[in-house]
């Protein structure tokens, strides 16, 4: 079993205490050469865009009872190079990298790809950059960068139409950033057709409004490609790749194998997805997964793990109950019941032996899991002393 850590960096209010934001990224620098000191394998930071605070200004607001802000990363290879530069062993993962907004998949490529080359630089470098990518946890930090429905067509379909969207925008960040040099005519043409949509009457309704446009084709409705542009090519050139592995945020079959016939791209997994779908994952995965990248493995598809570690039993759940409870009154109204309960019920709370018995009856023992010490925990000592208890009393007896 692999162990990586999730790092939030939520400035959110605790108990009514707000850190400020460069307090908010000491306590991170803190806890990840702590992580690279105890052999967590990667270090994955959670990346946001936007103010959620100035978004709740707007009448459309997400998150309107949340205080603070969801997170303080705005660019995980900003955060990689400093990381890189305080540690010795420890990895770097984005969990997850917006590709749609601050420019679009082709910036992403260049931006990535002069990353490499500069972190190639180092002498006798090792690690590696784990780019977990996906499409971005809210729609507003999107919008501004003309991410929206904008014809009825659109607007009537985005939930089907955004998906599409990303695919393209999936192939077109992976197929320039293995430095292949194209024009948005060489990008596949996509679709929607019956089987995308949940009830039959919305996808009339598309039927109809797709033949007013002329989009009909065959029993499908063609799609206009979102990014348009001439043929082109991703500097730097050289970049070594070899110092860079790809996951991607999202369970859409159709998503996973478009990527995995590019390059070889592992699986992100959310705290709140299910078991079942897990396992139906990993199964899938097995033929779809790029043969370049050997056979597919259970550590390709890390695990989100909050864990509350404490000498006291009582004191670790006490602990994760405050978390969720102050976590659930922040978000009220704004996530699906079922799925927070998906997710406390992947909340491991209690002793070292306690901790150790339950990851042994709920994982398998080749997979990767990312430890969440920080949820909505400010106290930095207390977060260190979690993650010291954990690598010493627990993970030694499930490696």
């Amino acid at each position: 079993m692999k162990f990586d850590l999730f790092l939030s960096i939520c400035q959110t209010e605790v108990n009514g205490y707000t850190p400020s934001e460069k307090q908010m990224f000491l306590n991170f620098f803190d806890q990840v050469k702590l992580a690279d000191q105890l052999g967590f394998g990667t270090a994955w930071v959670a990346e946001t865009h936007l103010s959620c605070q100035v978004q709740k200004e707007n009448p459309s607001a997400v998150i309107p009872e949340f205080k603070g802000e969801i997170g303080l990363n705005t660019d995980i290879l900003q955060m990689a190079h400093k990381v890189f530069a305080v540690t010795k062993n420890i990895h770097v993962g984005s969990a997850i990298r917006n590709i749609i907004c601050n420019g679009g998949p082709l910036a992403h490529a260049e931006a990535v790809k002069t990353f490499l080359t500069l972190h190639g630089l180092n002498p006798g470098e090792k690690r590696k950059l784990h780019l977990g990518f996906a499409a971005g946890r809210f729609p507003f930090s999107n919008t501004p960068y003309g991410f929206y429905p904008k014809t009825e067509l659109e607007k009537k379909a985005w939930d089907v139409v955004k998906n599409k969207y990303f695919q393209e925008a999936t192939e077109i960040f992976l197929r320039t950033l293995q430095g292949e040099k194209l024009s948005s005519k060489e990008i596949s043409d996509r679709f929607l057709q019956e089987s995308d949509f949940r009830d039959a009457k919305t996808w009339k309704e598309c039927w109809d409004l797709a033949e007013r446009e002329n989009r009909i084709q065959g029993q499908q409705i063609r799609l206009d490609h979102h990014w348009n542009f001439e043929k082109v090519g991703i500097l730097p050139f050289e970049a070594p790749l070899e110092f860079l592995d790809l996951t991607i945020g999202s369970h859409d079959p159709e998503t996973q194998k478009l990527a995995n016939q590019i390059c070889p791209v592992g699986v992100f997994n959310l705290s709140i997805t299910p078991p079942q779908v897990i396992e139906e994952t990993h199964q899938r995965m097995q033929s779809v997964y790029n043969r370049k990248g050997g056979a597919w493995r259970r550590d390709l598809m890390p695990r989100t793990l909050l864990l509350f570690i404490d000498e006291i039993s009582s004191k670790a759940r006490e602990a994760s109950q405050k978390a969720w409870e102050n976590y659930w009154r922040a978000m009220e109204g704004t996530l699906d019941p079922k799925k927070v309960q998906s997710a406390v019920e992947n909340t491991i709370a209690g002793s070292p032996g306690e901790v150790l018995e339950k990851i042994q009856q709920k994982y398998n023992p080749a997979d990767r899991l990312m430890l969440w010490f920080d949820f909505n925990n400010h106290d930095s000592e207390q977060v260190k002393k979690a993650m010291t208890t954990f690598m010493e009393k627990v993970a030694p007896k499930l490696m």
